[in-house]
C-alpha cells in the first residue's frame, strides 16, 4: 500500500462494506483493472465493521461473483493484492489512521448515506487528509446533494470548510452513461443539426425515464426523497441541460459547465400559485405487471399507510432565451410504470401545408433512446405502396452500439475521469444550486395535498396530461 511511484494513487472508499460498493463500485473497479486502467492505483476500504483484511476481501469476492458475470478468480487474485482495509468511524481521530496508507495522490469516495456526507468531509479535513501540496486530494460525493436548496447550501458550507470546489467531484451517474455522452457528440459533431436546433423548428422536447421496479429495498431513502428529488432534480435535469445548452467555444470542462448553468438560470420561474400548471405528482396503487399482481406504494413493507411521497413526477419547463423561447421541455419519471423505458425525444413543427388527405402525416420526431435498447431514431413519413398518394410513418433507426464496440459502464467512466482529474462529467455546485432553485416552488406546494394515485402497470397518473400545451401529448411508454 505504501509504494511511492510517481503516479501512485490511493482510492479510499468510505462505506466500503455497503451496498453501493458491492453493486457498483467494485464491479466497475474490477473491470477497469482487467482493462489495464488501474496502473499505480491501490484501493483502501474504510468502514465501521471491525473486520480483518481477509474478511473484507471475502466480502468483496462474494459481491463480485454475484454482480460480475465474467468474474475470473485469476484476475481477482491480482486485484486483491492491491486492496487494504481499515475499520473506524468518521471522527478525525479514527480517520487520521488512513494517513499511513496514503500515497502522494488520494481520492476519497463517500459511499455513505447522504446525511453523513458533510460529517465525512469535515472529518477528513480535520484529520489533515485534504492537503494537496505533494499530490492531489479529491473528494467524490454521490447524489443526492442536499434535500432542498437550504440543505444543499449547508452541505456546501460543510465541504468548503476544508475542501476547495475544484477538489470536489459530485457524481451523477447519468453523466457517465454512454447514451448521455452521445447527446453531446450527436449534437456537436453533426453540422446539419445546428440550424434546426431551436424554437423555429422544434415544437417540444420530452425526457422520459420510466421504471417497472418498485422500491427494491430503498424504502428508507425513497420515502423521504420521492421521485422529484430522486430523479428529476438531478438525472433528468442533467439531460435537459445537455439538450438545451449553447455550443461551447472550446471543449473544456469549465466552459461546458458554465453553459449548463446558463440554461438553468434561463428557466422560467414557476409561479407559486400556478404549480399545478407546471408539475404533476402521482403515487402507484395496486395493479399488475407482467401478469403478476403488485401492491400499492402504501402497502409496501415499511411505508407509512398515509405516506404522501410521490412515486411519479412530471415537470414542464420553459427556457426563456433566444434559442428556446416558447418551447416546452417535459420531464417525467416514475416507478411501477407500464415499461422500462427511457428516451429524449424532440418533435419538430408540422409542415406548413398538408397534401395527403385526412390521414395526412403529423410531425417528425428525433428520438434518442436510452433503454431498453440504445439507438437513434428519426420518425419520417413516406408513401404507402399503391395507387394513392398516402403517407405512413417510417422509422430510420441506427443502433448506438456497433459490433466490436467495448462500452464502459457509467461508474467505470466516472471513476476513471476522477482518477485522471477530468471534471467534465461532474457537477459544479452552482448546477446543483440552480436545479434546486427551479424546484423550490414545487417542493413548497407539495408539502400539502396528496399525490394522484395511478395503477401499477399503467402509463402514470392521468393528471400529467394537463401539463401539455395545445396539440401536444405524452409519447407512449415504449415509444410506439
Amino acid at each position: 500500500m505504501n509504494s511511492q511511484t510517481p503516479d501512485a494513487t490511493t482510492l479510499v472508499i468510505l462505506g466500503a462494506t455497503g451496498d453501493l460498493t458491492q453493486r457498483l463500485l467494485m464491479p466497475a473497479l474490477y473491470r477497469l483493472y482487467t482493462r489495464g486502467h488501474l496502473e499505480g492505483v491501490s484501493l483502501l476500504g474504510y468502514a465501521e465493521k471491525d473486520w480483518k483484511r481477509e474478511e473484507f476481501l471475502a466480502h468483496l469476492e462474494q459481491a463480485l461473483r454475484r454482480f460480475v458475470p465474467e468474474f475470473d478468480p485469476a484476475v481477482w487474485g491480482g486485484l486483491r493484492e492491491r486492496i487494504a482495509y481499515r475499520a473506524g468511524d468518521l471522527s478525525p481521530e479514527k480517520l487520521s489512521v488512513l494517513r499511513a496508507d496514503l500515497t502522494e495522490n488520494a481520492l476519497f469516495y463517500l459511499a455513505l448515506p447522504p446525511d453523513l456526507f458533510g460529517q465525512a468531509a469535515e472529518g477528513l479535513g480535520q484529520a489533515g487528509l485534504n492537503g494537496d501540496n505533494q499530490g492531489f486530494r479529491r473528494l467524490i460525493v454521490e447524489k443526492p446533494f442536499g434535500y432542498d436548496l437550504a440543505s444543499a447550501e449547508a452541505l456546501r458550507g460543510q465541504m468548503h470548510r476544508f475542501w476547495r470546489e475544484d477538489q470536489i467531484f459530485r457524481i451523477d451517474h447519468f453523466l457517465g452513461k454512454e447514451t448521455t455522452q452521445n447527446l453531446l457528440v450527436f449534437r456537436f459533431a453533426n453540422r446539419f443539426l445546428e440550424p434546426i436546433w431551436n424554437a423555429q423548428h422544434i415544437a417540444q422536447v420530452q425526457i422520459t425515464y420510466a421504471e417497472t421496479l418498485g422500491l427494491e429495498g430503498r424504502w428508507r431513502y425513497y420515502d423521504r426523497a420521492g421521485a422529484l428529488r430522486d430523479m428529476l432534480q438531478n438525472h433528468l435535469m442533467q439531460l435537459f441541460t445537455l439538450m438545451a445548452l449553447e455550443p461551447p467555444s472550446v471543449w473544456d470542462s469549465e466552459v461546458l459547465r458554465e453553459h449548463k448553468v446558463e440554461v438553468l438560470r434561463s428557466v422560467r420561474s414557476i409561479p407559486a400559485a400556478q404549480v399545478d400548471d407546471f408539475a404533476v405528482r402521482g403515487q402507484y396503487a395496486a395493479g399488475s405487471l407482467g401478469g403478476q399482481a403488485v401492491p400499492g406504494y402504501r402497502q409496501e413493507a415499511h411505508i407509512p399507510p398515509a405516506s404522501t411521497t410521490e412515486t411519479f413526477a412530471a415537470l414542464k419547463l420553459y427556457v426563456d432565451n433566444w434559442r428556446w423561447r416558447g418551447v416546452p421541455f417535459y420531464l417525467r419519471s416514475g416507478k411501477r410504470l407500464h415499461a422500462d423505458y427511457a428516451e429524449v425525444a424532440l418533435q419538430f413543427h408540422d409542415v406548413p401545408m398538408r397534401f395527403f388527405g385526412p390521414k395526412a402525416p403529423g410531425c417528425n420526431w428525433l428520438v434518442l433512446r436510452m433503454k431498453p435498447r440504445e439507438s437513434l431514431e428519426l420518425v419520417a413519413w413516406a408513401k404507402i405502396p399503391g395507387l394513392a398518394l398516402e403517407a405512413r410513418p417510417v422509422v430510420l433507426e441506427a443502433p448506438y452500439e456497433q459490433p466490436g464496440d467495448a462500452p464502459y459502464t457509467a461508474y467505470e467512466q466516472l471513476l476513471l475521469d476522477a482518477l485522471q482529474g477530468d471534471r467534465t462529467h461532474f457537477l459544479r455546485f452552482d448546477e446543483v444550486e440552480w436545479a434546486w432553485r427551479i424546484l423550490e416552488p414545487v417542493l413548497a406546494a407539495w408539502k400539502l395535498g396528496q399525490p394522484e394515485p395511478y395503477s401499477a402497470g399503467s402509463e402514470g397518473p392521468l393528471g400529467m396530461a394537463r401539463l401539455m400545451d395545445d396539440g401536444h401529448a405524452w409519447r407512449p411508454l415504449g415509444g410506439d
